[in-house]
């Protein structure tokens, strides 16, 4: 008899243990997924060049720091983060599907 912490393999119903690697492969899936967006938004993301500013003694108050965020390059970086937390929220999600699966 194996030892499950999670469940016990008697304790599943039969529609579960048809379902689990459906629903892995989906998890899957949407990992890849959302690691390939997050890729592409970071690559398409401008080099910031915060740094310059700071040495030189230069003041970058503009119209377009001001509205950094409403720009191109504000949405790229919500994307990311947005794809990151969806990225980690699937991987969670599917590891805990491993883990709950693996008694079977």
């Amino acid at each position: 008899m194996k030892n499950n912490f999670l469940l016990a393999s008697s304790t599943l119903p039969n529609w579960v243990t048809t379902s689990f690697p459906y629903i892995r492969l989906v998890l899957l899936i949407l990992m890849v997924v959302f690691a390939l967006a997050m890729i592409i938004v970071v690559l398409f993301q401008p080099a910031s060049g915060d740094g310059m500013g700071a040495i030189s003694g230069q003041v970058s108050d503009t119209f377009y720091s001001k509205n950094k965020g409403r720009s191109l390059e504000g949405i790229m970086k919500r994307l990311t983060i947005v794809f990151g937390i969806c990225l980690f929220a699937v991987s969670l999600l599917f590891f805990i599907t491993v883990a709950v699966f693996i008694g079977q």
